[in-house]
Parts: structure tokens; sequence; C-alpha cells
């Protein structure tokens, strides 16, 4: 049975809590100078798993002291009324970032919705214009999991520079930021993908491994060097042998934490962590704003809004 007590586990739960604090700080200063910090949440149609998240970053939110909106659409709206919505809440300077609940109906496509956030309000990371900013080494505004799952990596004290990384898995939102944000940190970084012929072959030779695939337990000891930090940000449903449903990684973690010297729990580790990095990316996004705002208006206290 995993002990989530266990000193090699890397816990998202410590870390969220100081960004939060920091956050809270920031917040405050803002709010006093006249630009408060607020989310707006986009939820289209009926989703139990989604009313989670929400609860989870309205509670995380006024801990930081940012004002939060949850804006709900029916599951039949059009991509294009949504569209709309969005550009409105674009235009709307009481609104800091707006945040698109997933999974959102088959017929919206998400990418599009993601590119019609403005990047100046794209909080989680996703508009095409702040993916490619990692490229350039404008690291502030990056997807929230990719940067918790960098961050956990950064707290085992690691030299990050010439460090052997491999990535496995290389999606638009996890993988490839993951890559890019550790290049820029000067590390030496791999990534497999499903045509890659030996994921075993690269992951043993990692001083530190990213796993996000979505297939449970695919990471065994025998694939991690001894000594290796393991970043599991997989979450899977699995029903164990007493035909209850349960929550485990992409990595068999009781036997790899055996080999491994810092291993996150699932679903102790990554996640606790990505909404603390969502609210990060609003002062982030808000100091922007605020900075185009004088810039245009010549104005430092308060917002036209008002």
């Amino acid at each position: 049975m995993t002990r989530t007590d266990d000193s090699r586990y890397l816990k998202g739960g410590p870390v969220a809590q100081r960004i939060i604090a920091s956050v809270r700080e920031d917040a405050a200063i803002a709010a006093a100078e006249g630009f408060p910090p607020k989310l707006v949440s986009i939820t289209v149609g009926d989703t139990a798993a989604v009313d989670v998240y929400v609860r989870n970053q309205r509670a995380k939110a006024a801990l930081a002291g940012i004002g939060f909106e949850e804006r709900r659409f029916a599951a039949d709206i059009t991509a294009g009324e949504l569209e709309a919505a969005i550009h409105g809440l674009n235009a709307d300077p009481r609104v800091t970032g707006i945040i698109i609940q997933r999974p959102v109906p088959a017929h919206i496509p998400i990418k599009t919705l993601q590119a019609a956030v403005h990047p100046l309000k794209d909080v989680e990371g996703m508009h095409p214009a702040s993916i490619g900013n990692i490229v350039y080494n404008q690291l502030d505004l990056a997807p929230c999991t990719a940067a918790a799952s960098v961050e956990l990596l950064k707290e085992t004290g690691l030299e990050l520079k010439g460090l052997e990384v491999v990535v496995v898995g290389h999606s638009e939102i996890v993988g490839k930021p993951i890559a890019f944000l550790l290049m820029s940190e000067g590390a030496t970084v791999t990534v497999c993908h499903h045509m890659t012929r030996s994921v075993a072959t690269h992951a043993r030779r990692a001083d530190a491994l990213f796993v996000a695939v979505g297939k449970p337990r695919l990471i065994k000891a025998d694939m991690v060097k001894p000594g290796a930090c393991v970043i599991d940000i997989g979450i899977n449903s699995e029903i164990g042998p007493d035909g209850e449903s349960r929550i485990v990684g992409d990595v068999d973690t009781d036997s790899v934490k055996e080999v491994a010297s810092w291993i996150t729990p699932v679903p102790s580790g990554v996640g606790p962590l990505t909404v603390a990095i969502l609210l990060r990316n609003t002062m982030v996004a808000l100091n922007r704003q605020r900075a185009l705002y004088r810039a245009t208006y010549g104005v430092a206290d308060q917002l036209a809004a008002e």
C-alpha cells in the first residue's frame, strides 16, 4: 500500500500553499491600487467532474484574494456564440483571466476557443501565442500543468543545467511545453511518443523522468534510473482487486519509489499545484494588462471601468 508520508514523495500541496500566499500579497496590493484581479470560468453543459474542478478553483481563488465568477452555457450553444461571449470578456477591463473548463461538447472545437481568448487574458497558457512564447524563453505564462510539473522538479534542488531529462508524452499542453521549459533552463531533453522505438531505453538514462500519456502504471521500476526524479502527471481510473475504483498515475508508484529518489504521488502530486500556478498566472496577466493600460492611457492608478 502506498504511503504518502514517505520522504521520497514530492507533494504539490506545500508548494501550492507557498505560491498562493505570495499571490495573496500581490493581489492585495493590486486591489488597493485599483486593479482587483478577477477570473471568469466558462462551463459548457452539465458535467459533474467539471463542477469539482470549478469548486476547487473558486476556493483557491478566494484564498488568494482573487475574484471568481462562473458562467455556464447550454450544451447546445454554437461555437460562434461561445466565441462571441469570450470576445466580450476579452473587452471587459474588469476581467483579468478566462478559464475554459474541459471537456466541452464534441461540436465545439476546444482549440478554437483557446485561440479566441486574448493572449493577455490567457491565464491557462493555452493560446498559440502563449505556447509560442515559451520557445523564445518567455516562461512566465506557461500551461499550468506543465509549469507545475517543472516546479516540482525544482523542489528537489537538482541542478537543471545539463540535467538529462526524458519526457514521455508529447501533447501540446503538457509534454511539449515541459520540454521547452526545461531546455530554457539548460537541461538536455528527450521527448518520447507513440512512435518511439524503445521508451524504456530512453527512460533508463533519465536523471528526471516526466510521464504524461494516460496509460495506467506504464512506467515500471526496471525503466527508471536509480536515484532519478520521477514526475507522474497521469490521472487514470482503475478498478482494484477489491472491485473499487481508484485513481492511479502513469507510473507504477509502489515499485518505482524503491528505485527513484523522488516521485510524485497520484493524486497528491502535480494536481494540487496546478491551480496555484493558474492563480500565479493570473497575477502575471494582471501585470501585463496594467503595463498596457498605463502605456496606452498614461494613468497609473485606476481602471477605466471605474
